[in-house]
């Protein structure tokens, strides 16, 4: 046998392990509740003028009865007070405090909100209408502690659309092996049972400020994944802002890792190993004149986001050059991963 023809099977099996338990959970058991608590959505902004706005509306647009939006200006020099004080409704309360970054803004509006769950998005962030209510209706029982929703990206450059087929990707894992244990509850788009959030000092104040604030709340009951519950948000449109992002997300991520099946050291050392053969072989079967096993490759990575796309409201077209897009991916996390490891190794992270 072709020893790449072996090493695409690899490959094919670290997807298809994904793809597959993906398929079987679109078929299980999606549990929920009929729990209609006061909800109050919190918005921290810092020179977000230009967007803030947008965020607000979107909050009190939800399709939900008994909701609070607490909009929390952290400091900014712009005129994200004045934008998102100009909406004149009875359910929002705007704050200037001064500026100490996103934990102590959330834990400042917590210490403003009256609502028994604390729902998080951010002012560059678009919430769907029924975003609310998907993440309340996952509160389905006690042990229920906190429930994070789907990301998605705004934009149609080539970066911006490789960030949304990334999150859609993600979102396909999640619902995959992580819907019932969620080891992210994503900033843009979570919702916290305020007790428990309590119970941990509140949002835990760190660079990666909803990984940490999750992995602590996980020490008292269950975080669960909302699929339907889904934002739509800004993310970087040059590759210095996008390195800038990851690099930030990694070192804290490797400062706080566990808490998860994504978030522990033999699924992130096995995904970089899938990441180099991502790398190394579409190349090679190129360079190599192995034309039928390139097509095998790029046929086998195009319908395995074709049903996610289908199922989760992806672009069509993104999932045709989701193959291109893989490769983009294993090359940068690839490079991001081994800078964070040296950083980690030199006892700087």
């Amino acid at each position: 046998m072709n020893p790449l023809l072996l090493v695409l099977l690899v490959i094919f099996l670290w997807d298809g392990y994904f793809f597959f338990n993906y398929i079987i959970s679109l078929f299980g058991d999606y549990r929920t509740g009929e729990w209609e608590p006061k909800v109050s959505i919190l918005i921290p902004a810092y020179n977000e003028g230009q967007k803030v706005l947008r965020a607000v509306k979107s909050a009190l647009g939800q399709d939900y009865a008994d909701l609070e939006v607490v909009v929390i200006d952290d400091g900014s020099e712009d005129g994200t007070f004045k934008a998102a004080s100009s909406v004149s409704d009875p359910r929002l309360r705007v704050y200037r405090v001064e500026h100490g970054g996103k934990a102590k803004a959330l834990n400042f509006g917590l210490s403003k909100a009256s609502g028994e769950v604390i729902v998080t998005t951010d002012a560059d962030s678009v919430l769907e209408r029924d975003a609310v209510r998907e993440l309340v209706r996952r509160f389905y029982s006690d042990e229920i502690v906190a429930v994070g929703g789907q990301v998605r990206v705004m934009g149609g450059s080539f970066l911006e659309r490789a960030q949304d087929a990334e999150h859609l990707r993600i979102a396909m894992f999640r619902r995959a092996k992580e819907l019932e244990d969620l080891s992210l509850a994503p900033g843009p788009i979570a919702a916290f049972w305020r007790g428990a959030l309590e119970r941990i000092g509140g949002f835990v104040e760190d660079a990666v400020e909803d990984y940490a604030t999750t992995k602590a709340i996980k020490s008292l009951g269950r975080v669960v994944y909302a699929p339907r519950a889904r934002v739509w948000t800004e993310m970087p449109r040059s590759l210095s802002a996008l390195w800038r992002q990851r690099k930030r997300w990694f070192l804290g991520d490797l400062k706080n890792l566990g808490g998860g099946f994504t978030k522990d050291w033999a699924f992130l050392l096995l995904g970089d190993f899938v990441a180099f053969l991502d790398v190394v072989v579409p190349p090679l079967l190129l360079i190599l004149g192995l034309w039928k096993l390139f097509l095998l490759w790029w046929a086998f990575e195009t319908v395995t986001m074709l049903v996610p796309t289908f199922v989760e409201g992806g672009r069509l077209s993104n999932a045709l050059l989701f193959s291109l897009i893989v490769w983009f991916w294993a090359a940068f996390y690839l490079s991001l991963h081994v800078y964070g490891y040296a950083k980690l190794i030199m006892g700087k992270v």
